[in-house]
């Protein structure tokens, strides 16, 4: 029998099944960098984008287990944006369309950065992420939203044209919620809203930061040598799509509260789920929660993504295309170890990552502690094949003590096989 490419002989491997040829392309591993960021076009190209919403569903499907009503509702809006910007671009304008930026509300590790990233991949256009939290109002210490735009073309290659139908991916956006109560101007998270109001709708971003000397003086220094006078290129936001995405820790809170409110004015109400609730929030939570109505308004698109619970975990592990376990099967293949995983192995990994609170993230942390001694001994060792079970999983240190001495008795019963002959 043929051997998947999670290491044991019963994994589905790869969920391709349904996914149309053009788009089943396995990943390409030298092409995005660390932050998860689009590889840059090294010449402008003609934007072109055929897909249909199950399509893309699909794709996603390859390397995101579950979050099914996530990827349906990802797909169709990321559909209905780029077939407007391939239209657009073909002369055919839609002058009062309203773009469907997104908010995915969910806890850590669930997937939302990954289901972004992916979708990026596959529609070929610039994508940048980054963090809400690293970024103050403008005229203050931190970073300028409008330099987002500035990387997207980066990311582009310094194709501008090819970077104004790009993805802003912002994460931890739930952190920009205001406070009243903390007092004083809130530079980092209501003043950082309102920045980021003009880059959301259709904003002209000038590539040159004003706050950038060096790219000021070799703008002044182009115009004095005669050739242009004129201001920097900028770069129009009004095709840029921009997701969001946080945990926003308590928000379900306000969601049971309102609900509850209803219930006590004579509505029916079902008692309900950390998950159901964010699944309910609507605008005026989200207002509540602290976020503007202007900001929360340019972001119609809403959908929540679910905690993963031991099943989920298992899959992940299994089934995805970017399962940790094909890295770990790399790592002690280039010592000359084979190394399988057996389904009850696997399981105990997701109950163990499970009960570390931090979703797919938790697996990373569980294989680290599970694999920290058997990566430290067996390239030094004469092992060369493990099996990952339920039993390693439990006792790893008992484990490794076993195949140490399975690998030493058989070292010396073919020494003493060679010294008698």
């Amino acid at each position: 029998m043929s051997q998947s490419p999670s290491g044991h002989s019963k994994s589905l491997g790869p969920t391709t099944r349904g996914v149309p040829k053009r788009i089943r392309t396995p990943r390409s591993q030298g092409s995005i960098s660390k932050p998860g960021v689009a590889a840059t076009a090294a010449a402008s190209v003609e934007f072109s984008f055929s897909l249909k919403p199950d399509e893309v569903f699909r794709h996603l499907c390859r390397f995101v287990i579950g979050q099914n009503e996530a990827k349906k509702v990802l797909s169709v809006a990321l559909c209905d944006h780029f077939q407007h910007v391939r239209m657009t671009l073909e002369g055919e304008p839609a002058p009062y369309y309203q773009k469907q930026n997104v908010l995915l509300i969910g806890p850590t590790g669930v997937g939302k950065t990954h289901l972004i990233r992916s979708a990026a991949e596959l529609i070929g256009v610039p994508f940048v992420k980054a963090d809400a939290t690293k970024f103050s109002e403008t005229g203050y210490t931190g970073g300028d939203v409008d330099d987002l735009v500035r990387d997207l073309v980066r990311r582009a290659g310094g194709d501008v044209r090819k970077a104004e139908h790009g993805i802003i991916y912002l994460d931890e956006i739930d952190k920009l919620a205001s406070h009243p109560e903390s007092g004083g101007r809130d530079v980092s998270g209501r003043g950082v809203q309102t920045n980021l109001l003009k880059l959301m709708e259709d904003g002209e971003i000038p590539l040159v930061s004003p706050n950038d000397v060096n790219g000021q003086l070799q703008a002044a220094m182009s115009a004095a040598r005669g050739h242009s006078a004129a201001s920097p290129e900028a770069v129009s936001t009004k095709n840029i799509l921009f997701i969001a995405s946080g945990a926003f820790s308590g928000l379900d809170r306000l969601v049971k509260d309102r609900l509850k409110a209803a219930a006590d004015a004579g509505a029916r109400v079902k008692p309900l789920t950390e998950s159901a609730a964010m699944s309910q929030a609507s605008t005026a939570d989200l207002i509540r929660f602290g976020l503007e109505p202007e900001f929360i308004g340019r972001l119609p698109v809403r959908v929540a993504c679910h905690a993963l619970d031991t099943d989920d975990l298992f899959d992940v592990l299994r089934k995805s295309e970017s399962s940790l376990i094909h890295q770990y099967v790399r790592a002690f293949a280039a010592y000359g170890i084979r190394l399988k995983f057996a389904d009850d192995g696997l399981r105990a990994l997701a109950a163990l990552a499970r009960d570390e609170q931090t979703g797919a993230r938790g697996l990373m942390t569980v294989l680290e502690r599970v694999f920290r001694d058997f990566k430290y001994r067996l390239p030094s060792s004469k092992v060369r094949q493990l099996t990952i079970n339920a039993s390693v999983v439990s006792d790893p240190a008992a484990e490794l003590r076993r195949v140490l001495s399975l690998a030493a008795k058989k070292k010396a019963s073919g020494a003493g096989d060679r010294s008698s002959s």
